[in-house]
């Protein structure tokens, strides 16, 4: 008997192939890939191991103009790249071949399927989908690997196919209208420029801009706020707060001044705050970004790096309800094994049911700690894990009490009011040290006190534009409006950022993506419609349910995708033009002293980006920019040139480095140039053999020549 397992990762191989037998065995192919092997009871075992998707879709045809016909190919061949993932395939291939059975062990999701379905059809032979079954686990655990194994399950088609679907649209949408709106921008300036579309995240992109064109448009309203300040630091607020009226503000402030405030009323209430809810991806995006400052992209990295290792459940769920099968009180003996849980733990009341949210996840409950305490994490790793414990520990605990003192007072006929808050029994706060406790100081006042007003202020301000979305907040809001899935909005975020559409962590989108969006919603508005994208999300989960077929939700979008098309090659050259200037304004930093503007270029040479003037070569003057700098709004003081960022710690400084400087000399040296090779200063040296020339980004950059090799090098 003779059979293969085939998990996603290298770790899941191993944390599965050593909870399945003592005796397993570390084999090596090709002399750098891990795999396992089980000899028992006649049975010969081989834990196989992908690196995530083994294989991609492409062209059948690349010279199609649309791309309709698809097929799935090792990446290794698509992207240059990836030549490690060939091991993984040929290792698949050779240790399965034979076999009387294979086994799916991969997460248990639609991505996780999808690569293990993959993994069986094209390596192992399609005659191997009969002869699999599924194991199902939340968690890398000896006793949920030997229950999901002891146990297994039919291979879910319906998820497979879901799967595939996914794929084919994000294809179909992404790599289509890319390809189209790049080619109109050629077809219009005949200049290349890289976009990207898609299904998700063109609809993502187009509610930030919502947002932005929200804050552009918004005019400040003035407003005025009348305050007393009383004797014992109390500051009280006009009940009516904002007013909008300054005549009125004028009047209440006036009537107000030489009075004491008597005290109408006082009513302290107690507020019952039940237990946090459980993380769910979602959940826990939101409150590492919160609480460290973690995109959601590396917290969701973090977080499935954890449930490799064995320490935490799987991240990609959606659920907020924990099952009492989890076995919570061996959970927390084992947690007790570290000081700093065991604290916490012991001072919890007997029950064992954890307060729960209302979100549900067929296949996975929400994240928790498995009990298994990690031996050796990272900083950041760390932070995580002690954030998924300690809410784990909190659901267990009694409700938090807070007091809230409302008093009302009279300043000479005018009504204010001021608000104290107290945590007076913290519960299950004591077990989360991640919230920060109200411990307001409570006056001992009672009704019909006069307390002394010692000032009366009137601040006038202005109304604030809507706030601008963080990552965290824009992951909530996809949710909401049901864009995406929880394992693909961090990476569609993450895209938005990689594509320079959008900056910062209150995230403002630049000229280039506003102007995709309006270009998208004047000439193809189906691309940017939430309507077309939600309904294919819902179709996707049809086919899991079995409610509808694979080739027809894939039909559907071949004619969204044709329609799409039409509109934009309806209108090419409108799109393109457009698209192009707002690149072209997107570059432009500020002005350059010849009356120019200063751009941002790329020398394919030293492919490394640089600003330049855009009357070169009447004008040449040109900044270096560092690896990875990031270009700031804010202009330098001293001579209105941009701030750029770069390094790590992050640093600030003129985008001239010789700024504040003498610009004639640097290090003693005269300017006499720039390098051709990266558009730094090139100085004129003193060496043992005379004088020459060199770079001043010298060791980075190493050109130098002669003096005499200079005067050439500025004729030609």
């Amino acid at each position: 008997m003779h059979e293969v397992i085939i998990c996603e990762k290298p770790k899941s191989a191993e944390k599965i192939a050593q909870a399945l037998s003592s005796k397993a065995k570390k084999m090596k192919y090709n002399k750098k890939l891990t795999y396992w092997e089980i000899n028992e009871d006649g049975k010969k075992t081989n834990v196989l191991s992908a690196v995530g998707h083994l294989y991609s879709l492409t062209p059948t045809n690349q010279n199609e103009k649309v791309y309709f016909d698809l097929n799935w190919a090792p990446i290794y061949e698509i992207q240059k790249n990836k030549n490690y993932i060939k091991d993984y395939i040929y290792s698949i291939k050779k240790f399965s071949k034979g076999a009387d059975k294979f086994i799916h062990a991969c997460d248990y999701d639609i991505e996780g399927t999808l690569i293990g379905f993959n993994a069986l059809k094209y390596a192992c032979g399609e005659d191997s989908i009969a002869k699999t079954s599924r194991m199902k686990f939340s968690t890398l655990t000896k006793k949920d690997i030997m229950d999901a194994y002891e146990n297994m399950i039919d291979l879910d088609i319906n998820q497979v196919n879901s799967g595939i679907a996914r794929h084919i649209l994000d294809f179909y949408f992404g790599v289509n209208i890319s390809r189209a709106l790049m080619k109109s921008v050629r077809t219009a300036k005949s200049r290349f420029l890289k976009l990207s579309a898609g299904r998700v995240q063109t609809p993502s992109l187009s509610i930030l801009v919502d947002r932005e064109k929200q804050i552009q448009k918004f005019v400040p309203e003035p407003y005025w706020l009348i305050k007393a300040v009383l004797e014992g630091e109390i500051i009280a607020d006009h009940i009516a707060g904002k007013i909008f009226n300054k005549e009125e503000a004028e009047k209440i402030f006036a009537g107000c001044k030489e009075s004491d405030a008597l005290v109408d009323d006082v009513k302290i209430t107690e507020t019952i705050r039940k237990p946090p809810i459980p993380f769910n991806l979602g959940g826990l995006q939101s409150e590492s970004y919160g609480v460290f400052g973690f995109s959601p992209k590396k917290t969701q990295m973090i977080a499935q790096n954890l449930y490799t290792e064995g320490y935490t459940s799987y991240p990609r769920t959606s659920s907020q309800k924990l099952p009492a099968s989890l076995e919570f009180k061996k959970i927390f003996k084992q947690l007790s094994g570290r000081s700093l849980f065991k604290d916490h733990i012991s001072k919890l009341p007997q029950q064992t049911k954890p307060n729960e949210g209302k979100k549900e996840d067929a296949a996975h409950p929400a994240i928790h700690p498995t009990g298994i305490l990690p031996e050796k994490l990272s900083d950041d790793e760390q932070k995580v894990y002690q954030l998924i414990v300690f809410r784990f520990i909190s659901l267990f605990a009694e409700n938090s009490k807070l007091e809230t003192m409302k008093t009302l007072l009279k300043i000479a006929e005018e009504e204010f009011v001021f608000k104290r808050k107290r945590v007076s029994y913290l519960g299950w706060l004591q077990h989360y040290p991640f919230r920060k406790l109200e411990d307001e100081f409570f006056p001992n006042i009672k009704k019909g006190d006069l307390i002394k007003v010692e000032d009366v202020l009137s601040e006038e301000k202005e109304t604030k534009p809507p706030a601008r979305y963080n990552e965290a907040s824009l992951i909530k809001e996809l949710e909401k409006r049901e864009l995406g899935t929880k394992a693909t909005r961090a990476d569609i975020i993450a895209k938005l950022y990689d594509r320079e559409y959008i900056s910062g962590k209150k995230i403002e989108v630049n000229q280039l993506g506003i102007s995709i969006i309006e270009t998208l919603k004047e000439y193809c508005k189906d691309l940017t419609s939430e309507e077309l994208t939600r309904q294919f999300e819902k179709e996707l989960q049809g086919i899991m349910a079995d409610k509808i077929t694979k080739d027809k939700v894939i039909g559907e979008a071949k004619k969204e995708v044709l329609s799409i098309l039409g509109d934009i090659e309806d209108s090419e050259n409108k799109i393109g033009e457009g698209i192009y200037n707002a690149y072209q304004e997107s570059l432009i930093l500020g002005k350059c002293a010849c009356g120019g503007n200063l751009i941002i270029r790329y020398s394919p040479k030293t492919k490394s980006h640089f600003v330049g003037c855009s009357n070169y070569p009447d004008c040449n003057i040109i900044y270096s920019l560092p690896k990875g700098a990031n270009v700031l709004k804010s202009t330098c003081e001293k001579c209105g040139l941009p701030m750029i960022s770069f390094g790590k710690p992050k640093q600030r400084a003129c985008l001239d480095p010789k700024c504040g400087k003498d610009s004639t000399k640097t290090h003693d040296s005269e300017i006499v140039g720039t390098c051709p090779d990266c558009h730094s200063d090139l100085l004129k040296r003193s060496g043992r053999y005379g004088d020459f020339v060199g770079c001043s980004s010298f060791p980075k950059c190493r050109f130098t020549c002669s003096v005499e090799e200079l005067k050439d090098l500025k004729t030609k």
